[in-house]
């Protein structure tokens, strides 16, 4: 395991800032003695967070599938502060229910944040990173492990994401820019509670085996991705025990084909009651951004 490196002066880019996984990391690096630079849809609520940081920030409206937009904020804040050190591509949306009666903007939408929205945000920072020598994380998810019915579009994209950054790694290692994936469960967000709005997709998830039926603190969760930044590592484990998930992935897609045939049979005469559009608060800002005439701040 490598040495934790000292934050104290570096720049953090996080992107989805406004809640969750995303704001308690941009205030666990300020108070670490980074600085941060604060990207995602909501600019009243990522100026909120700036104010409360420890350390100097800033924040930028930028919708991260837009490639003009994070090219444009990558340039803005590198001027802001001089260098950019650490990237975390955190933003990211989700929508739960059967495939084939999916929203298919909803279903695409998806993967358009997670996975495109990833691999843009690393096209726009890549120059920087490469002249600090420095590393990015992508937020991925215990959904690119394993495969589970109901969460196609999810599942997609996070196993998207983590391919990507593999990938991105032996790309660039050379250059002194190192490249990690950060791995979380059900952990206590927006985005999990708004899924388990919906009474099906929250049966099912308590009926996955233990641990991963559980939802875990934020706090803890966090602590650990800092603590993989710290270390610069290729692998980020935001609970303890998704390491060991890593060594038997490779026989989960044929259990849970087994395993969710006889689930998705039992939930059939309520399938159709299952919310087809993207879920939580940063679902809810993600369509307003893209819905014409929304007034924006």
């Amino acid at each position: 395991m490598s040495e934790r490196r000292s934050l104290e002066g570096q720049v953090a880019v996080v992107t989805g800032a406004a809640r969750g996984v995303g704001e308690l990391l941009a205030r666990k690096l300020s108070a670490r003695g980074a600085k941060v630079a604060l990207v995602g849809l909501e600019p009243e609520a990522l100026k909120e967070v700036s104010e409360r940081l420890h350390t100097d920030s800033d924040h930028w409206h930028a919708d991260v599938t837009d490639h003009e937009a994070m090219a444009r904020v990558a340039q803005e804040v590198k001027q802001r502060f001089g260098k950019v050190d650490l990237v975390v591509a955190n933003a990211g949306v989700a929508a739960g229910g059967p495939f084939a009666d999916s929203d298919p903007e909803a279903w695409r939408r998806v993967v358009e944040v997670n996975l495109i929205g990833g691999a843009v945000t690393a096209r726009a920072f890549l120059p920087v990173l490469t002249e600090s020598r420095g590393y990015f994380l992508q937020i991925a998810s215990l959904a690119a492990i394993t495969p589970a019915p109901m969460m196609s579009a999810y599942c997609a994209s996070k196993s998207g994401v983590e391919a990507f950054a593999h990938c991105l790694r032996a790309e660039v290692g050379y250059k002194g820019v190192k490249v990690g994936v950060g791995y979380l469960s059900w952990t206590d967000t927006d985005m999990v509670r708004g899924a388990d709005q919906d009474e099906v997709m929250r049966e099912l998830r308590q009926r996955l085996p233990w641990p991963s039926n559980r939802t875990y603190p934020l706090g803890p969760a966090v602590d650990r991705i800092v603590a993989g930044i710290e270390r610069r590592s290729p692998h980020v484990y935001a609970q303890w025990w998704l390491r060991g998930m890593q060594g038997v992935r490779g026989y989960l897609p044929g259990i849970i084909a087994t395993v969710g045939q006889r689930e998705m049979k039992r939930f059939e005469p309520r399938l159709t009651s299952v919310s087809r559009g993207l879920v939580g608060a940063g679902g809810a800002a993600d369509e307003k951004e893209r819905t014409p005439g929304t007034e924006r701040h």
